[in-house]
């Protein structure tokens, strides 16, 4: 027998899922509203013919590509990867990255806009008894995950440095996920850190080691808290946008009972 536990959020318009400027936009379009748009396409028809005169319920969306639970691309983190080779896209990311035995690190303990360390995950690997595979799946469990759609969500949360994204890459992970808003802390950390000594390197520095081993990674999961350390699969396949830097998944932790 199998279980399936979503760990995807819903696309929703009027919350605080991304920062002004990039927030979903959703117009709802229900039955009675489109039945004239129906009957257009049969001439002679009126809406007197439709069943309890309703036409189709549709959606009409303004969204990005990072939007929603979705999977990016390395081409989102530069245009090369691997030390210089062409950054894939969306479009090109491996099948078989996307459905992989998976392990979760716990950071909820770290305070917002911690910058994890390769020491901190080697240490949360140690706790939790586990030794990383290549393509498994690793998802990073953070305060945010339960803040999703209020006002702190975007500024909510650890990321994940560059030491410790390469740590995960080296060992032949290439699909990682976060509950939070970004892989990386919150920019208004890193702004802060910026504003001490202008070190530019600190700047999407767990994106930017894509540069160095390319590699894919989930933003916006849901509902870690509810899944193990280890023992399941995660199922991420992401929606086939044509040269794109993202596509939205509905993600989904699998457990064989």
């Amino acid at each position: 027998m199998r279980r399936f536990v979503d760990i995807s959020v819903p696309l929703q318009a009027g919350i605080a899922s991304d920062p002004p400027g990039d927030l979903p936009e959703i117009d709802y379009y229900d039955h009675k509203q489109t039945a004239a748009e129906v009957v257009s396409f049969f001439p002679g028809a009126t809406v007197d013919d439709l069943p309890d005169r309703e036409g189709w319920a549709i959606e009409r969306v303004r969204i990005t590509t990072h939007n929603g639970t979705h999977l990016d691309a390395p081409y989102h983190y530069a245009s090369t990867m691997d030390g210089g080779k062409r950054a894939i896209t969306i479009d090109e990311v491996p099948l078989e990255w996307c459905l992989q035995p998976a392990v979760k690190l716990d950071f909820r303990h770290f305070p917002d806009g911690y910058v994890v360390t390769a020491a901190d995950v080697e240490q949360e690997l140690d706790r939790i008894g586990h030794t990383l595979s290549p393509l498994e799946i690793v998802l990073v469990n953070t305060s945010a995950g339960t803040r999703y759609g209020q006002p702190d969500y975007v500024g909510t949360g650890c990321g994940m440095g560059r030491a410790a994204t390469l740590y995960l890459l080296e060992r032949g992970v290439r699909l990682t996920g976060t509950d939070a808003w970004s892989w990386d802390a919150p920019f208004s950390f890193t702004a802060q850190r910026y504003a001490e000594d202008h070190d530019a390197s600190i700047i999407w520095e767990g994106h930017r080691a894509g540069r160095t081993i390319g590699y894919s990674h989930i933003e916006k999961l849901h509902n870690l808290e509810s899944l193990p350390a280890n023992g399941f699969e995660v199922s991420c396949f992401p929606v086939k946008v044509h040269a794109a830097s993202a596509g939205w998944t509905r993600a989904v932790a699998i457990f064989d009972e």
